[in-house]
C-alpha cells in the first residue's frame, strides 16, 4: 500500500509538498499520526525513522507559480502525482490518499477522509511532506527574515499578515491568495 498526503495548502507563501510512503511491516514505527498533531521535534524524529525504515518513500512539490496558475487544490494533486510517480509503483498497486480528492493515476486509488490519523502509510506521508515543507520555509527565512517564516512557515498568522502589510509580497508569496493579491493592488 502506498500512502499519500500533502502539506501546505493553507499558507500564503511557499510551495505545497506531498509525500508517498510504503511502510515495511517488519519495522513498526510507534507514534505515527497526523503531522499537525505532533510536535516539531517528534515530526523530525519520525521523519528520520521513516526515511530509514520505510520500504520506499518519495517527496515532491508544486511551486508557488503552479499554485497561482492552477489553484491550490490542483497544485496539491500535482505534487501528490509527482511523489507517487517517483516510486514507480507496480501496476496492481493500491494508492491511498488522505482526504476526498485524489490525483489522476493509472492505479487503483482510494481516498480516506482523516486518513492521516487512520492509515499509518498516510500518517508517514503527512510527516515527510510537513517536515520537508518546513525545512524549505526555514531556507526562505534566511532570504526574507522580516517575514518570520521560521515561526509560522508561511501560514496567515497576525505577524505574517503584518509583515505583508509593512513589506509587501515576496517572490514566494502566493499572489492568487486574497491577502497577497490585495497587497499587489494597493
Amino acid at each position: 500500500m502506498y500512502g499519500v498526503d500533502e502539506a501546505g495548502r493553507g499558507p500564503l507563501a511557499g510551495p505545497v509538498y506531498a509525500a508517498c510512503v510504503v511502510l515495511d511491516s517488519r519495522h513498526v514505527m510507534n507514534g505515527l499520526a497526523d503531522s499537525k498533531q505532533l510536535s516539531e521535534n517528534r515530526r523530525i524524529d519520525l521523519a528520520g525513522q521513516i526515511r530509514q525504515y520505510a520500504r520506499a518513500w518519495a517527496i515532491a512539490s508544486a511551486s508557488v507559480e503552479e499554485i497561482d496558475r492552477l489553484n491550490i487544490l490542483q497544485a496539491s494533486l500535482l505534487a501528490m502525482q509527482r511523489a507517487i510517480v517517483k516510486l514507480v509503483p507496480a501496476a496492481d498497486a493500491l494508492i491511498v490518499v488522505d482526504g476526498n480528492r485524489a490525483p489522476q493515476l493509472d492505479y487503483e486509488v482510494q481516498t480516506v477522509i482523516k486518513g492521516d490519523s487512520l492509515v499509518a502509510e498516510i500518517s508517514a506521508a503527512s510527516i515527510l511532506a510537513k517536515t520537508a515543507r518546513d525545512a524549505e520555509m526555514l531556507r526562505w527565512h534566511e532570504i526574507y527574515p522580516a517575514y518570520g517564516f521560521d515561526r509560522h512557515k508561511g501560514y496567515p498568522t497576525k505577524a505574517h499578515l503584518e509583515a505583508i502589510r509593512l513589506h509587501g509580497v515576496t517572490a514566494i508569496h502566493r499572489k492568487s491568495f486574497a491577502p497577497c493579491a490585495a497587497k499587489l493592488t494597493m
